[in-house]
């Protein structure tokens, strides 16, 4: 009889555990209205009220009705997602898309906020480590050693003590 070892376990429940998510994600793929609601979210009503086109519910809108039938229609039809918003970006533009595409300049769309906010972290990470160097640097000041002081400025301390009655905090 062949023993089972925590590894052989460990890897049964990883394949169980992706087995059962492939089938949640797979449940509905094929629906119409899951598809039809999915794409309208991933598409912008062009009549410029800057909402989704599976979310635009203002009274009277000329173009949501008519491009809500073309995506029924081509669902029907059978094309796929990235036909379908493929031939929508032909159609009506790249502003029909609700997400910037991940392939040329669009790319940009997606990294230039993350390296903007990278930049900004970086610099201010500098511009405090800089502070923090210039204010070490002037809390530190060189006690004078009264064996090597020059004659001229103990003199000069001295008058200032007696003029001003005070003793320096010495």
């Amino acid at each position: 009889m062949r023993r089972s070892t925590p590894l052989t376990f460990w890897i049964r429940a990883v394949e169980a555990a992706a087995l059962a998510v492939a089938v949640c994600f797979s449940l509905g793929a094929t629906d119409a209205s899951s598809r039809f609601n999915d794409l309208g979210h991933r598409l912008m009503c062009t009549c410029g009220c800057a909402q989704m086109l599976g979310e635009c519910n203002h009274v009277g809108c000329p173009e949501s009705g008519r491009e809500r039938n073309e995506l029924s229609a081509a669902i029907a039809a059978g094309s796929s997602d990235k036909e379908i918003l493929a031939s929508f970006a032909a159609k009506y533009g790249a502003t029909v898309l609700a997400a910037p595409t991940t392939h040329g300049f669009d790319l940009v769309a997606w990294i230039a906020p993350f390296a903007v906010f990278a930049a900004a972290l970086l610099g201010t990470i500098l511009l405090v480590r800089r502070w923090a160097n210039l204010s070490v640097g002037k809390t530190q000041t060189a006690i004078p050693d009264p064996a090597n002081e020059d004659p001229a400025d103990r003199a000069r301390r001295e008058k200032i003590r007696r003029e001003t009655g005070i003793d320096g905090g010495f």
